[in-house]
């Protein structure tokens, strides 16, 4: 409220404000955002400041030599705005495509004076040692780099054309190890963090499906909660670690205007969710995948009611085709050890 008075006196009322002026006239960070949020949802702010990522990439880039630096970086900005024939990415996706690229193209601007000098066999050799996710995300990333030198006559020839994104082999899938469960276990000690590992693990809730579970989704007494709209039942482990995290948000955050149920310190003063940065901060940051904790759910279903289609797709509000997977991946699992039936 002080801010927003220093800030608003002697302004006519519906007077909009420039973002650089109110980060001059408060000079701590936290009100001037806290403010910003406000004016924002007031309709009174108007965001005259360069985007972060903008930023980022002009720092990013730097680092490259002249050559490669601009044909990267306007690469990596078609990437963020878009043009006629590709849509926008979004921020997390310019992080992990430029992350593919960045260590090969630091290894060839050692040899190489420009991007079109660099050749196939450059380009198999930087792949060679990469697996899995690595070695995919690497892929997408330098085709779609060449690609856009290529059409834009920067570079002469691809020399990832006739490179192909390893597909995911649809049976590979296997329970968690002792070690990723050692691992959840040393890493979920927190309230919050044992509660997001709980819905992902007992009811195979999806990271956007745990963000967005409000208040209103929980039927305690009946035991019963809602994900993305689909209704299950609340067993004794999750409503005692729903009972935890709330007891300590209402300590926390007792006037907090927030239906969601989970919360932090900036999303306790509006009524937005968690942001995805959170789960990245408090989980896959420490090697928790919550991705792979649900896939393990549904997979452990399967394998211990039956690999039945139906079933999972009744269970855990699953597409067909992706009930059949998970329940293809339980019988290849079954026929190779019968003797675990």
């Amino acid at each position: 409220m002080d801010g927003l008075a220093v800030v608003l006196d002697g302004r006519p009322a519906g007077h909009r404000l420039r973002l650089t002026e109110v980060r001059a006239v408060l000079p701590r960070q936290a009100s001037s955002a806290r403010v910003a949020e406000v004016l924002t949802d007031l309709g009174l702010l108007e965001d005259d400041t360069a985007p972060p990522i903008r930023a980022w990439v002009e720092r990013r880039t730097d680092d490259l030599p002249a050559a490669f630096a601009v044909i990267v970086r306007a690469w990596l900005l078609v990437l963020l705005d878009g043009d006629a024939r590709s849509r926008p990415r979004s921020q997390a996706s310019i992080y992990v495509y430029f992350g593919g690229v960045r260590p090969h193209l630091q290894r060839w601007a050692a040899t190489r004076g420009h991007l079109r000098e660099v050749t196939t066999a450059d380009v198999k050799t930087a792949l060679d040692p990469l697996r899995g996710e690595r070695r995919s995300n690497a892929i997408v990333a330098l085709r779609s780099l060449f690609r856009f030198a290529k059409k834009r006559g920067l570079i002469f020839a691809d020399p990832t054309a006739r490179l192909a994104v390893p597909r995911p082999d649809r049976h590979s899938l296997l329970p968690l190890t002792d070690t990723e469960i050692h691992t959840v276990e040393q890493t979920a000690v927190a309230p919050a963090q044992r509660l997001i590992v709980a819905l992902a693990a007992v009811h195979a809730a999806r990271a956007a499906a745990i963000r967005h579970l409000a208040l209103d989704d929980l039927d305690l007494p009946n035991r019963r909660i809602t994900l993305a709209g689909h209704t299950q039942h609340l067993g004794e482990m999750t409503r005692q670690l729903l009972l935890t995290w709330l007891e300590h948000r209402r300590t926390s955050w007792p006037h907090t205007p927030n239906r969601h149920v989970l919360i932090n310190e900036r999303t306790a003063l509006g009524t937005g969710p968690i942001s995805p940065n959170y789960l990245h901060q408090h989980l896959l940051r420490r090697g928790v995948h919550l991705d792979r904790i649900r896939a393990d759910r549904v997979l452990h279903e399967a394998l211990t009611v039956g690999p039945d289609p139906l079933h999972l797709a009744l269970v855990f509000n699953l597409s067909h085709t992706t009930a059949s997977r998970y329940a293809a991946i339980a019988q290849n699992l079954l026929d190779a050890h019968p003797a675990d039936r």
